[in-house]
């Protein structure tokens, strides 16, 4: 696991440039730097040591060195293709995974991706054909980012580390921002930032005579079913994640677990039991508020499987390390970070690389809004005029509770998405409810900015992938929307950031796209059964986990920020808020904000996920566009608090 970055300078790459690039990720790989500089061209890297220990610096180079590598992330099937690879006659220097990529990108050239199992970013500097290649893991496990003038070319692992040398105007990409208050995410290729942007997931990049291309190399199909009973599917699963499990401990040091005590990690934790010959340690972040509270049910499962378990309680004050956990995102994001971050830094005190349960929701149909679809369209069949002037009015004077998924929180969501188009429409709102609709936004933006961008539904983000999916149902139509959108460029974000932040590696199971493969082969039915969420996986857990555990209703990784906005962080929002940089500008109506505070405050309508948004925009901008230290920024928010 490491930090990756590079350069291509016409009049010759500095060594200082690629250095500053790396001081900015050192968090990423704290046990070894690496820079390789060879007239116009520079790689770096940042390592953290995971397998091959002594032998395992970056850039590596093959045979002759016309060709070098600097990779961030793990490749599960290394020790096969190494031996391929040997019987071909390659030679080989280590004994790390990063090396395999590189004889067998010899071998295949940039569609080597195709034979990686794995997370990954890669760059290779091919001096043979003067070109550089870059490549991103299938699901989007792990980042690359990219700025290019037409002239002068840059990536690394984070934007921060482009910032470090590029030297441009930091400018916010409007566009991005009217993208991220409705999805929680910045759709690829876009960045918050105008002139940088990702590297999709599945891709790779090719830069070759001042020229640049990006290929798609996988995507994930639902059309073929497994026709087998049952029992098989459960037998099959047993045998498939038991083998997944057992590839993504493949370490050189302790691996430890994420425990939640929801069904995903759980299960992980599970299998990881069955597997490891001694005990391990889980990790766990709780609350005080109890109806949030998730550290019992994790309790339950360490003991059951008397792993050496490690818990943490986190309070509303973690609210004034929001400039650090944004600097290391580079990007606005929303509650489930913190979560993440506490996590982190629990499990980063003991352990080098854990296992989590991401990816699990999306593999079995976890969410609430798989099921609730059903029930949108079946109400979507009443009269609209029924909808819109009787029970429309009836909803919006109802209280809400702020509990997890209150039931006021339920039929407002129902009514709302009812009132969409079409069953791709009604999907891609699904969870942009909770934060800006479009008119939302048309409400929040002054007049310049509204006009600017009233044109740009961000829902069709999503619908256009719910639409493209080659599937013949609704439910893989919204899988698939997932893993092309919220799970790559929300969920993965976050995890690899939360914890880089704090030189841990994750890795997820679930998100073996051979296992992903597999499962998309699995009948509707076998995920959603009746009104059951998960099916098949809770048929497989019942082997492996306490009844409570499989039973409980999904409680998601959260915590009570709704409660704190209303009660103790009431006056801290107003202060930060309507003052903000957006304020001033005239960008959003300061009118707007106060009335959602408001509306919050009275218990009106939950509306922590948006405030949520915009404080973090707001530090987000401070930090990103007009560069104030994030240190500086947690002072002036504890002052306030």
């Amino acid at each position: 696991m490491c930090g990756i970055c590079g350069l291509i300078d016409p009049v010759g790459a500095p060594a200082a440039d690629c250095r500053s690039m790396l001081a900015a990720i050192a968090h990423r790989g704290p046990d070894d730097e690496g820079v390789w500089v060879n007239g116009r061209v520079a790689l770096g890297s940042r390592r953290l040591s995971i397998i091959d220990l002594p032998g395992g610096h970056q850039p590596i180079a093959n045979e002759d060195e016309s060709i070098w590598i600097t990779f961030n992330g793990e490749i599960y099937n290394y020790r096969p293709l190494r031996q391929e690879l040997l019987q071909k006659g390659h030679i080989f220097r280590t004994a790390s995974d990063t090396e395999v990529i590189l004889h067998l990108y010899e071998e295949m050239g940039e569609r080597c991706v195709e034979r990686l199992n794995g997370m990954f970013a890669f760059a290779i500097w091919d001096a043979r054909q003067q070109k550089l290649v870059l490549a991103r893991d299938r699901l989007g496990q792990k980042p690359l980012f990219y700025a290019w003038d037409g002239d002068r070319f840059l990536f690394a692992s984070e934007i921060k580390a482009i910032l470090a040398a590029s030297g441009q105007p930091r400018q916010m990409n409007l566009e991005a921002m009217h993208h991220y208050l409705s999805l929680r995410f910045i759709p690829s290729p876009q960045t918050m930032l105008h002139g940088i942007y990702k590297l999709p997931p599945a891709h790779f990049l090719v830069w070759h005579d001042g020229q640049i291309t990006t290929s798609r190399y996988w995507d994930l199909s639902f059309r073929e079913k497994l026709a087998l009973s049952e029992n098989e599917f459960v037998d099959g699963l047993r045998h498939k994640l038991a083998q997944t499990v057992a590839d993504h401990l493949i370490s050189d040091v302790p691996v430890g677990a994420f425990l939640s005590g929801g069904m995903d990690s759980s299960m992980v934790v599970a299998v990881m039991a069955q597997d490891c010959h001694a005990s391990f340690q889980t990790f766990a972040i709780g609350v005080s508020e109890q109806d949030f509270n998730e550290l019992p049910y994790a309790r339950v499962v360490a003991d059951y499987h008397e792993t050496q378990h490690m818990e943490a309680t986190v309070h509303s004050d973690l609210i004034a390390s929001l400039p650090h956990l944004i600097w290391n995102l580079d990007e606005p994001s929303d509650p489930i970070a913190a979560c993440q971050y506490q996590a982190a830094a629990l499990a980063a005190q003991h352990v080098k690389v854990v296992l989590g349960g991401d990816g699990g929701d999306e593999l079995f149909a976890g969410f609430d809004r798989y099921l609730g679809l059903n029930y949108v369209n079946a109400y979507a069949k009443f009269p609209g005029f029924m909808r819109r002037g009787i029970v429309g009015p009836v909803l919006g004077h109802l209280p809400d509770s702020f509990a997890y998924k209150s039931v006021t929180q339920k039929a407002r969501w129902l009514h709302q998405l009812s009132l969409l188009p079409d069953t791709a429409m009604r999907y891609a709102e699904a969870t942009c409810f909770f934060r800006f609709s479009h008119a939302d936004k048309q409400a929040l933006y002054g007049d310049g900015l509204g006009t600017q961008l009233g044109a740009i539904n961000s829902s069709e983000i999503i619908a256009q992938y719910f639409r493209a999916a080659d599937a013949t149902n609704d439910l893989d139509r919204m899988l698939y929307a997932d893993y092309m959108t919220r799970l790559a460029e929300h969920s993965l974000l976050l995890t690899d950031r939360m914890t880089m932040a704090h030189s841990l590696e994750l890795r997820s199971p679930f998100l073996d796209h051979e296992l992903v493969e597999y499962v998309a082969a699995f009948p509707a039915q076998m995920k959603i059964h009746g009104r059951e969420l998960k099916y098949i996986l809770r048929r497989l857990a019942a082997n492996y986990l306490p009844p409570d555990i499989i039973a409980r209703p999904k409680q998601g990784f959260m915590f009570p920020v709704a409660y704190w906005f209303r009660d103790r962080l009431s006056g801290f929002l107003e202060q930060v808020l309507l003052d903000s940089t957006f304020v001033r500008d005239g960008l959003f109506r300061r009118e707007a904000i106060s009335h959602l505070i408001a509306e919050h405050r009275q218990g009106q309508v939950d509306h922590h996920v948006r405030l949520w948004q915009l404080l973090n925009l707001s530090l987000w901008h401070e930090i990103y566009v007009t560069q104030a230290a994030p240190t500086a920024l947690e002072a002036e928010l504890k002052a306030l608090m």
